[in-house]
């Protein structure tokens, strides 16, 4: 799941706070002259200039507003603030639908209208190609429901000094929890959660021995995993009745450092799914508690198949999916191809991908462990190669596609930048970019996922497995 032009860690304290010459200039936390927006920083903030022409990020400010503003951190280079009052309001300014918006940290886009958010993304993702020297052909936009899409969350628990526990998000930047009764941009199956939840909570034996709490909406209904930092006999039995008289699956994961997992409640077994929704046929994905898994169900759907268009497979074509998970391409490829392997770096993983293989009846899939950050698998007799790397990208790999090219690249990103900076060395390698998508995964916030095709030809124009076939090799 990429943020936008990922904002820094905040530094560490300094034993002084640096201040602007000039009798206009803020002091943190004071409220500044009048400022006119002037644009979008990638990450969502509104960008402008004080009067000494120093750069200032603020927090919920669209282009083209007049808002008065309050410094609460300064930085040698620019400053960061917040509105106080909005003079002059943007067309797209719509109200947040959330009461817990600029408070909780999950979401920070919901003051600006949902299509301007994609428009916003898709001008990023340009914006951070145009940067590297590449341009996009038309960028296609991918896109669901803007709210109660979100299938899996961690909420934060706290106890306060009277030992009283709070449930909730923790604010931007900060370690505060912000103590919530609902979540709009949850599925509701998991949003419905949170109050019992909370109630649980204060029944407990020892509530501040609960690290987290993890919400995953599955086939079977939801499941909720219980991070649990000390054994508490007790609470243990709670939660199993929490669970039994809810009828939905608990995990209990005791233990700080190396936990042990527990099903206190498995009424559809130890086992989880999800589906996938693909245009002749709905997959399901075996899936554990911390599987790696696309935040939003429909999108990701809209993904995939996106993907199988793009590459239109014939029926003859090899391919590598890397980073493969529990085979969210591999398996939707797998139909239509002659041999795919999914590599994968967690082992667990790899078990899972194998089994969801086998449920499926699909016998030309491979499952590999490795560690794709160090090793460039062998592409020698691959046609295609799928990508879906985590946040850092996959620099290693792409420079190794360029010196050993295949027919097809598909690249699913979750970082614009990391994927503009892999891609210069395919276009390097002689690859071309066909085609684009914005993927809006997370709605209201300022997260961006992108997926692109690229092709190369062969050293004779045409593809590998049309030679192949021409030489009697078969698939």
């Amino acid at each position: 799941m990429a943020m936008l032009g990922k904002r820094r860690s905040p530094r560490a304290a300094t034993s002084r706070v640096r201040r602007e010459s000039g009798a206009n200039a803020p002091h943190s936390g004071e409220a500044a002259d009048t400022l006119t927006i002037e644009r979008l920083a990638h990450d969502g903030r509104g960008v402008a200039r004080d009067p000494h022409g120093k750069t200032v990020f603020v927090d919920q400010a669209l282009p083209g507003e007049r808002v008065r503003i309050a410094v609460h951190r300064q930085r040698k280079r620019f400053d960061e603030a917040h509105v106080v009052e909005c003079l002059e309001p943007s067309p797209q300014r719509v109200t947040p639908p959330c009461a817990y918006y600029g408070r909780c940290g999950g979401c920070d886009l919901q003051h600006l209208a949902l299509e301007e958010q994609r428009t916003h993304k898709q001008r990023t993702l340009e914006e951070l190609f145009a940067r590297q020297g590449l341009g996009l052909p038309e960028v296609q936009r991918l896109a669901g429901e803007g709210l109660g899409y979100r299938r899996r969350a961690r909420l934060g628990v706290k106890c306060d000094a009277q030992g009283t526990p709070h449930l909730g998000f923790r604010a931007r930047g900060s370690e505060h929890l912000v103590d919530i009764d609902d979540c709009m941009v949850l599925e509701p199956v998991l949003a419905d959660l949170i109050a019992p939840l909370r109630e649980c909570l204060t029944t407990l034996e020892a509530p501040r021995r609960v690290g987290h709490i993890e919400l995953l909406a599955t086939a079977e209904g939801a499941c909720v995993v219980i991070r649990q930092l000390r054994d508490v006999p007790g609470d243990e039995t709670r939660w199993q009745r929490f669970a039994a008289e809810r009828d939905i699956t608990l995990v209990w994961q005791v233990g700080r450092d190396s936990p042990t997992q527990r099903w206190l409640h498995a009424p559809f077994g130890e086992t989880l799914h999800v589906t996938l929704a693909l245009d002749d046929t709905t997959l399901q994905l075996g899936c554990a508690p911390g599987d790696f898994l696309q935040i939003n169900a429909e999108v990701n759907a809209q993904l995939v198949r996106t993907a199988l268009r793009w590459l239109a497979p014939q029926g003859r074509e090899r391919v590598l999916d890397l980073f493969a998970g529990v085979g969210n391409f591999t398996l939707a490829l797998s139909p239509h191809v002659a041999a795919i392997s999914g590599i994968e770096g967690s082992p667990a993983m790899v078990e899972r991908l194998a089994d969801n293989a086998r449920r499926a009846g699909v016998h030309h899939v491979e499952a590999h462990q490795a560690d794709l950050a160090t090793r460039m698998p062998d592409v020698e007799d691959v046609d295609w190669v799928v990508l879906d790397p985590p946040r850092g990208g996959a620099e290693a790999l792409c420079r190794g596609l360029a010196e050993h090219p295949v027919e097809k690249v598909l690249y699913v990103s979750c970082d614009p930048a990391a994927l503009a900076r892999d891609t210069a060395h395919l276009v390097q390698g002689g690859y071309r970019i066909e085609r684009a998508a914005v993927v809006d995964m997370f709605p209201h916030t300022a997260h961006l996922e992108s997926m692109l095709l690229l092709t190369r030809e062969t050293s004779r124009g045409r593809s590998m497995s049309a030679e192949r076939e021409d030489h009697g090799q078969g698939p």
